[in-house]
């Protein structure tokens, strides 16, 4: 019988700590302490930015009452360099990451050397965002007035007569215009910058004489002429933007290539977390007035199923399209 003290004290000891844990926050409750941070890999004006401060106050309104967001601009390397940070967070929800085709599925693919993370194994996914076109664009004073006229002047340069900005090596600009200059035949002189709003602001000022940017970066400028907007690189037209032919129906059949954007977090987020986030990026894009800010903005809502699983499966997916597409084609991307 003297081990009945010993024994009720231990009992009561393993009473407390259970209650101690059962007052605490959950990981996916916990939101409200400190602000949530949606980093970019990419300098303020380009697709990502944009789309990552479009979505983030109806992101952190889902969330919960109390949520705080704020978007961080990490950029370099096409957003590698970003991503490369992100693994290595803390997988609490209070860091994540909006990001695109470039430094997830091209740059792993393409990049001599890779990246320094695995796209598929080293990230949690969250959520789809949307999809959008890219659009060939050149100086206002570009000798072209169309997109046939613009892409029979590349098809007759010289290699390496013309140049041609992006917003970053490894970017799906930067294969983009290889894969175009590929299928005609010839070379451009690259000249890479840091982010989208750069890269538009080169070619505005001749730095570049064309590009091919996403839609989402250029649109603002295509409206306002600072660049003259040729055609999207989508199967068919863009609905905001319905005066521009897509490059496969007239100028150059067979030209295809779309980008994308999506939430992610640190490896080892808890699934009760990662629900939760999943279910406010889901409903803050299905809100009205948002998707209709981001078709303005040249994106179009993810039209399908939006579950961790299946965000997961779509980046598998690009990892093995953009390998192929590299494997197929030769090109390859210098640093």
């Amino acid at each position: 019988m003297e081990d009945v003290p010993m024994l009720r004290a231990l009992t009561a000891g393993l009473a407390l700590c259970a209650a101690a844990l059962m007052s605490q926050p959950s990981q996916a409750q916990n939101l409200t302490d400190r602000p949530i941070t949606l980093v970019t890999g990419y300098a303020p004006g380009g697709s990502t930015d944009i789309a990552s401060r479009l979505v983030s106050e109806r992101f952190a309104h889902h969330i919960g009452a109390g949520t705080r967001m704020v978007v961080e601009n990490r950029p370099g390397a096409s957003g590698t360099v970003a991503s490369d940070w992100l693994r290595r967070q803390a997988p609490d929800g209070h860091t994540l990451m909006l990001v695109e085709v470039s430094s997830h599925a091209i740059a792993p693919a393409a990049l001599q050397g890779g990246t320094n993370f695995d796209p598929v194994n080293d990230f949690t996914h969250i959520a789809m965002i949307g999809t959008a076109p890219l659009v060939l664009i050149a100086n206002p004073r570009f000798p072209a007035a169309d997109a046939t006229a613009a892409i029979a002047r590349l098809r007759a340069s010289r290699p390496e007569e013309i140049a041609y900005a992006t917003s970053g090596v490894g970017s799906i600009p930067h294969l983009a215009v290889e894969m175009l200059a590929a299928q005609l035949g010839t070379r451009f002189t690259h000249v890479p910058y840091r982010s989208g709003g750069l890269m538009l602001t080169a070619i505005h000022q001749g730095e570049g004489q064309f590009g091919i940017a996403v839609l989402a970066s250029a649109a603002a400028q295509i409206r306002g002429d600072m660049v003259r907007g040729l055609a999207v690189t989508s199967r068919e037209r863009f609905p905001s933007f319905p005066e521009l032919p897509s490059l496969a129906e007239g100028a150059l059949p067979g030209f295809e290539m779309t980008t994308w954007n999506m939430i992610i977090g640190p490896p080892g987020m808890p699934r009760p977390l990662v629900e939760r986030l999943n279910r406010a990026v889901v409903a803050a894009v299905a809100e009205p007035a948002l998707a209709e800010r981001f078709l303005q903005a040249g994106v179009t809502i993810w039209p399908g199923e939006n579950s961790p699983e299946t965000t997961r499966d779509f980046m598998v997916q690009e990892v093995a399209k953009y390998r192929q597409i590299v494997a197929q084609t030769g090109v390859r991307l210098e640093r």
